[in-house]
């Protein structure tokens, strides 16, 4: 079977999709709008789920679960909420079937919900009706918890990890008995997936707040990390969200002050999904297949020997033995394909398009002078090393193509940050170069309107620590005291 892919300069979104596929990533399901995320894709995910969890437990969170159904009557607790949410809600109705006796399986009409159950798209609701039980005191506060979860949002265009019906997410909702305590919670979780993003992914992110406009549902602020593809396209890859007393109300949820008063709290709520895999792929990968940075490769290295006897199998397997523990010893995860079915051609460029950082190939000769040939698969390139110390050679190695990974993105995201002083030039921008355009905007959701309807472009984020800068709107002329940053997005 080939495994040829369209060029992402031919077709950018065909690229994606069969990189994704090819790569054995996620595949379309029987069930419309949802995937099937398969072991190497969901090997990712866990290696996310692994340094995330880590993160928020360093930061204080614990971790609890939540149910998957919310009563429709939580919803119509916070109006901003159910109507930022309303049109992407599948509902439960009834809890049986029954055989109509034609050997067809109906819904049982009379097994009918008193209360229609929403299938959570987000847990907001339900975990604040719960947090109404936990919460009497200031000695409660604060209140820190995660939930690893899916959610459900009915979509009607999809695509593999960037939007389908169905996905995997870690929501953390937090509670504090002041203002101030919120919005540093929310903004130290905000650093925590910026450095995420950048460490571990590679990928470099603009930290900024929201529009009032693309704000969360329910919140005061929205806080998030924009990330450009290699389409010039940005994507949102995390958001964090103070969320004032709006749902402490909604739910009732009140503590004792140190001072004995009785106060609503304040809370935050913040989350990544297997959207970070999307992000991944259309970030680094290239026309061979995806390119992984190291930190989250589920294989870093995989070692294939080419041999023309048994024995020269043998003798290059003794070498191999003896590496694999001193590799695994150093963090580095290794894979020894030394199956007889497959040619070494065929390994190569199998292990290329799933994105393996470093590819060891050892022959005969190569025992004889006491060499191995290493592959980078972020440039390409091959190069012969001694074994005496390879163990250390490529645990630096990997470190290199890390970095080099998030330069080569961090390069190509500051040649893509462009200044826009007028909107025939913020049009001509966007469709001749893409990326981020910094340009004045009056600060009115009837502008951010005009301007998304025409062009597609969308206000992704006002920076943190913005520069202010006298100027006019670009669209009306108007003055504005700063640039923020405007993107066509997925």
């Amino acid at each position: 079977m080939s495994k040829g892919i369209t060029s992402k300069n031919e077709d950018y979104s065909q690229w994606y999709n069969e990189i994704v596929v090819k790569a054995d990533l996620a595949e379309h399901s029987s069930v419309k709008g949802c995937m099937v995320i398969k072991p190497y894709g969901y090997s990712i995910w866990e290696k996310m789920q692994a340094i995330l969890d880590q993160k928020f437990k360093e930061t204080g969170h614990s971790n609890a679960y939540f149910p998957l159904f919310i009563p429709k009557s939580y919803f119509s607790k916070e109006a901003a909420h159910v109507e930022g949410f309303a049109t992407e809600c599948a509902v439960v109705t009834h809890y049986r079937l029954k055989n109509d006796g034609n050997g067809n399986i109906i819904v049982d009409e009379t097994a009918k919900l008193e209360e229609e159950l929403i299938v959570r798209p987000t847990s907001e609701t339900i975990i604040w009706n719960t947090y109404r039980g936990w919460i009497q005191s200031y000695r409660d506060l604060p209140l820190l918890i995660n939930q690893w979860a899916n959610v459900v949002r009915w979509e009607m265009r999809t695509r593999l990890f960037l939007r389908t019906t169905e996905f995997l997410w870690q929501e953390g909702h937090t509670a504090h008995a002041t203002s101030q305590e919120a919005i540093e919670e929310t903004e130290k979780m905000l650093d925590v997936y910026a450095d995420f993003a950048e460490n571990f992914m590679a990928v470099p992110v603009v930290k900024g707040k929201k529009t009032p406009t693309e704000r969360f549902a329910g919140a005061l602020d929205t806080y998030c990390i924009e990330a450009l593809m290699q389409d010039g396209k940005a994507l949102q890859a995390g958001t964090s969200h103070f969320l004032g007393q709006n749902f402490a109300k909604a739910f009732d949820v009140k503590f004792t002050s140190k001072e004995g008063k009785l106060e609503h709290v304040w809370a935050s709520s913040w989350g990544v999904s297997t959207r970070l895999i999307g992000a991944l792929i259309m970030a680094h990968s290239d026309d061979s297949g995806l390119v992984l940075p190291p930190q989250l490769a589920p294989i870093q290295v995989v070692i294939v020997p080419i041999y023309k006897s048994d024995e020269e199998l043998a003798t290059i397997s003794t070498f191999v033995d003896e590496l694999m523990p001193k590799l695994k010893k150093l963090g580095i995860s290794v894979k020894y394909d030394d199956r007889d079915s497959q040619r070494p051609g065929f390994k190569f460029a199998e292990y290329e398009l799933k994105g393996v950082p470093v590819r060891l190939a050892i022959g005969g000769r190569d025992m004889e002078n006491a060499t191995v040939e290493l592959a980078r698969r972020d440039t390409k390139e091959k190069f012969t090393v001694a074994q005496n110390g390879l163990d250390t050679y490529i645990q630096n190695l990997l470190t290199e193509i890390q970095q080099s990974i998030y330069n080569k993105a961090l390069n190509f995201r500051d040649e893509h940050i462009t200044q826009a002083n007028s909107y025939e030039e913020f049009k001509k921008l966007l469709d001749e170069k893409g990326g981020f355009i910094a340009a004045h905007w009056d600060g009115t959701a009837e502008t951010e309107k005009q301007i998304k309807e025409e062009t597609k472009a969308t206000i992704r984020c006002i920076p943190l620590n913005n520069k202010q800068e006298t100027g006019v709107c670009i669209l009306t002329g108007k003055p504005s005291i700063q640039r923020v940053l405007f993107a066509r997005a997925y």
